[in-house]
């Protein structure tokens, strides 16, 4: 009985209840959604600045959300991603380069200094520039 009420309403809602012609076809017109590119993604206002982290403990691979191609010459691009608490956690990243795309594998980890102390759980916003040999120009980045 739960579902026959919201569904008998939703069906109302579809079928239209106005005093328009009913004899004339319903005509909807759906776009799909609209999706940034990611490259047009600005950065987080709130985003925790991350340096690159050599030496760092229980590290796991982790997919960015979006990056920003940054550098005068476009020779760097900041990726976007989901992190710990940054007096205990850092990132580096791994770039592979070729003519068509860069593929960028992000890592995050515990940093050598806080193994051992108490870190707050916590997700923040950070950023992680990497250096590339060349300028990306018209390039894919992907997530390695």
């Amino acid at each position: 009985m739960r579902i026959l009420v919201p569904a008998a309403l939703l069906a109302l809602t579809l079928t239209g209840c106005s005093e328009n012609d009913s004899s004339a076809p319903a005509s909807t017109t759906t776009s799909p959604p609209t999706v940034a590119s990611p490259s047009s993604v600005a950065m987080h206002d709130d985003s925790a600045e991350i340096t690159a982290e050599q030496g760092l403990v229980d590290t796991h691979p982790i997919t960015f959300e979006s990056y920003t191609v940054t550098g005068a010459a476009g020779d760097r691009v900041a990726v976007h991603f989901d992190s710990g608490a940054p007096e205990c956690f850092g990132a580096d990243a791994a770039v592979t380069e070729t003519d068509a795309s860069v593929t960028i594998a992000l890592r995050t980890g515990t940093l050598p200094a806080a193994v051992g102390k108490a870190c707050t759980m916590q997700i923040v916003p950070a950023t992680l520039e990497v250096p590339l040999a060349a300028p990306l120009g018209d390039r894919q980045v992907v997530a390695g």
